[in-house]
């Protein structure tokens, strides 16, 4: 069959579904939704491949459902080992932690399981707390403080609950952990490092006196940095802390003045709650000169394409000419951008 004839087929689906107007500007990912869909009627296609492909997209589309009700509220996702018990005191500083997040306005989103998990889930409350949890073998229940939450979905596949663990969030609060948490630490920093990530605040916390971290970091320094394996400067992609008030100034000092960032062209705009002055621009200029592409860091207006998407458009901006490849760079630029004074 033509891609013509098929595009036809799709459009009078999209028609003739009532809650599809033709205006809406989500049609063209709607019918490339079901066009790529349409590509596993190939023969050779497996039946495994289909039931893979299925499961995700119908559990992506659960989680979506689930968290358009919250898009606009910050969230900070909670990593750690689920194997910490309630008496030790990771559980409690992860719990002081998220029930201060919770005070503070910000979402508590988990894994939904045990441990440090669960310790995020109370400390957040069933007003705050939310829950991507995954079906094991032995570990099949959510814990108790999210279970029976209207902000819990259930998971099979460890891919499709990370995106969502990681797509939501604006913070990352990471406890000492397993395999599992190593493993969305670096995914989580691989993301960030290569663009393929919104900046985001990432911290790494233990309790006082507790070396986890800073033996991890000794591992990067010695193993991965000294041989140029990645650069130093991704360093200022997270921070490690001891105590709760560093953890939480950490936490939401993100957004303090940044907001958001968007490519429109070749420009990356940069959304503020306050521009810097022309002062200030030339000073960030002059000192980010190394990651900028022949340009000036300035003040803009909404771009037209803002202006048609109505894409934060009450927020103030600045353009920079960014190439890539220079994230740790790019969060000093954001923790500069916090730093300016808002009054």
């Amino acid at each position: 069959m033509s891609d013509g004839r098929l595009d036809e087929m799709i459009n009078a689906l999209l028609d003739e579904y009532t809650e599809i107007q033709p205006q809406n500007s989500n049609r063209r990912y709607l019918r490339n939704l079901i066009k790529a869909s349409l590509a596993f009627a190939d023969k050779n296609t497996r039946r495994l491949d289909l039931k893979i492909a299925t499961t995700a997209i119908e559990e992506m589309a659960e989680a979506f459902r689930m968290f358009s009700t919250y898009h606009d509220a910050p969230k900070v996702t909670i990593f750690g080992s689920a194997r910490i018990k309630s008496s030790d005191a990771l559980y409690e500083l992860t719990k002081e932690l998220a029930s201060q997040l919770a005070r503070a306005g910000v979402m508590v989103i988990t894994g939904a399981g045990p441990g440090i998990m669960a310790a995020g889930n109370e400390g957040a409350g069933p007003g705050m707390a939310m829950g991507i949890n995954i079906r094991l073998p032995f570990e099949t229940e959510p814990n108790e403080f999210i279970a029976n939450d209207d902000k819990l979905v259930e998971m099979k596949y460890f891919f499709t609950r990370k995106l969502m663990l990681i797509k939501e969030s604006t913070g990352f609060l990471i406890l000492p952990g397993g395999f599992g948490t190593m493993d969305e630490t670096f995914e989580l920093l691989t993301l960030q490092q290569t663009g393929k990530a919104e900046p985001a605040a990432i911290v790494l916390t233990e309790t006082t006196g507790d070396s986890f971290w800073e033996g991890w970091l000794r591992f990067v320094n010695s193993e991965i940095f000294s041989r140029n394996l990645a650069s130093p400067i991704d360093a200022s992609l997270f921070r490690i802390t001891s105590t709760v008030e560093e953890t939480i100034e950490e936490l939401t000092r993100f957004n303090r003045n940044y907001v958001s960032r968007r490519f429109i062209g070749s420009e990356m705009v940069i959304r503020l709650r306050r521009a810097p002055t022309p002062r200030e621009c030339a000073d960030l200029s002059a000192e980010f000169a190394d990651i900028l592409d022949d340009s000036k860091i300035r003040v803009i207006s909404p771009r037209p394409v803002e202006v048609t998407e109505s894409d934060s458009l009450h927020f103030e901006r600045i353009a920079l000419s960014y190439g890539g490849g220079h994230s740790g760079r790019l969060r000093q630029l954001i923790n500069r951008l916090n730093s300016i004074d808002l009054d």
